[in-house]
């Protein structure tokens, strides 16, 4: 063994530094997905001429390499060391935010924001490996219930600390991860425990390009509904080369001897219906959260701190939901019965929106709203996350949950093209009014659409959402 190598086994973490230190990478991957929002509009006035719709795609570029590298690169993680690959994804992660600090332009933000999602498709699972091969069989459980419990209470922060850094000026909201990120990397290369790899086919690059370009395609193609170009020979030639790069991907998975996506995965009922409610229900959220941030600063004039500060208590309440009540729910009244009340609820405080937001600033109105919705979520998807992983074999679980994550992301950026594509650019008041009223009105049809497919395969599902994870890392 050499001295490097005895130097960082003598000085390896304990389990629980382990889980702090892996806790700082998924954090800061969650932050970023909801930190953004808020400050489009400051990042637009910055960079003159800028469109919705090309500001959009801070959001969706992230979004959707996210998605399609998580998957790629959680596979990846399996063959090679994990602290490796975590430290990887950390400095690429913290070179790619110092970048955005200084992007130049919309599209240079929006390569940039593409490094820092493969940043963090590639830290998260290397991760959850390092922190399961930290902890005996018998806490795993209890550390990997804080490593959600802590990532989902980065993505709670998003807006909030968000709306704080754009009072100072909207670079913060990336150059403040540079000195997280390189802290986290010195301790990290110093005191993570070396964690090896396993001999695991490598996953299809030419399966994570068709599924990463037939969803980007699909995005842009969504967004160019108001333009009135939805049947020209670019959108719709991208509509098309969608078409064949998601069938393309389809055809790769099922007949594949290794495919990027296992076909067997929804065999499982359970995990079927746990993908097919989370999809409707996450375009729904991705759709929201940009709705109700956008709509505050544009039309009533509130700054970033002030629209993150209204809207904070709702991404709050989805760590306590999720933590105090959902687990006493399932097990009273069944999973099925809380899914459903979750969907009923975030569907709630959208439609409230719909019927009583108006052009006047009401503060109240919105706070209720995004009170609710953060409900909504905090049943939702916890339990949704519960029993579809619950229900796959042990060896499943990383797939498993690799394939939730990028489904929920994907999902998340078609819902904001949506948005996009329901607002359109408003010229009045008046229609600014009406036309979130559209959006929010499908963003509570879009929610209320999962209720079909929990019906349909979560009848059996009871088990409660606490137990998969100890079960499911055994």
């Amino acid at each position: 063994m050499s001295d490097t190598k005895i130097a960082r086994a003598t000085r390896s973490a304990t389990p629980n530094q382990v889980l702090g230190l892996v806790c700082v990478g998924v954090v800061l991957a969650n932050l970023d997905l909801f930190i953004v929002n808020v400050a489009l509009p400051d990042i637009a006035r910055s960079f003159p001429g800028a469109t919705l719709e090309s500001l959009s795609w801070i959001l969706n570029g992230y979004a959707i390499a996210y998605a399609a590298l998580l998957v790629f690169f959680g596979r990846l993680a399996e063959r090679h060391r994990r602290d490796h690959g975590f430290l990887l994804g950390i400095g690429l992660f913290t070179a790619a935010s110092a970048a955005c600090a200084a992007a130049w332009s919309v599209d240079a933000l929006v390569a940039f924001r593409l490094v820092q999602a493969a940043g963090a498709a590639l830290m998260t699972p290397a991760s959850l490996g390092l922190l399961l091969a930290s902890f005996p069989a018998d806490r795993r459980g209890g550390a990997v219930r804080s490593w959600a419990a802590i990532g989902g209470l980065g993505a709670a922060l998003g807006p909030l600390l968000g709306g704080v850094l754009v009072a100072i000026d909207w670079r913060w909201i990336f150059a403040v991860n540079v000195p997280i990120g390189a802290v986290a990397l010195l301790i990290g290369w110093r005191r993570l425990p070396p964690v090896p790899g396993h001999a695991v086919p490598p996953p299809s690059v030419w399966a994570a390009a068709l599924v990463t370009g037939g969803i980007g395609l699909l995005t842009y193609a969504i967004t160019k509904v108001n333009d009135g170009v939805w049947l020209s020979l670019p959108v719709g030639g991208c509509l098309l080369l969608s078409v064949v790069a998601l069938g393309l991907f389809l055809r790769h998975c099922l007949r594949s001897p290794n495919p990027f996506i296992d076909p067997a995965l929804f065999r499982t009922r359970p995990f079927a219906g746990a993908v097919l409610v989370t999809a409707p229900f996450s375009a729904a959220f991705g759709g929201m959260l940009l709705s109700i941030a956008l709509y505050q600063q544009e039309a009533w004039g509130f700054s970033g701190l002030q629209t993150g500060l209204a809207i904070a208590p709702g991404p709050v309440m989805v760590p306590l939901t999720s933590l105090l009540v959902a687990g006493r729910l399932i097990e009273r009244f069944g999973a099925l019965a809380v899914v459903s009340a979750g969907l009923l609820c975030f569907a709630a405080g959208v439609a409230w929106w719909a019927l009583r937001i108006g052009p006047t600033p009401d503060v109240p109105v919105v706070m209720t709203g995004i009170i609710v919705t953060g409900i909504g979520v905090g049943l939702t998807l916890p339990t949704l996350m519960g029993v579809g992983l619950g229900a796959l074999p042990p060896s499943s679980f990383a797939t498993g949950s690799g394939v939730l994550n990028m489904v929920r992301q994907a999902a998340m950026a078609v819902g904001v093209a949506v948005l996009v594509a329901v607002l359109g650019s408003p010229q009045d008041p008046a229609a600014r009014v009406a036309a979130y009223q559209n959006g929010w009105w499908l963003l509570a049809l879009m929610t209320l659409v999962g209720l079909l497919p929990a019906w349909l395969f979560l009848r059996d599902a009871a088990r409660p959402a606490k137990a998969w994870t100890a079960e499911a890392t055994r």
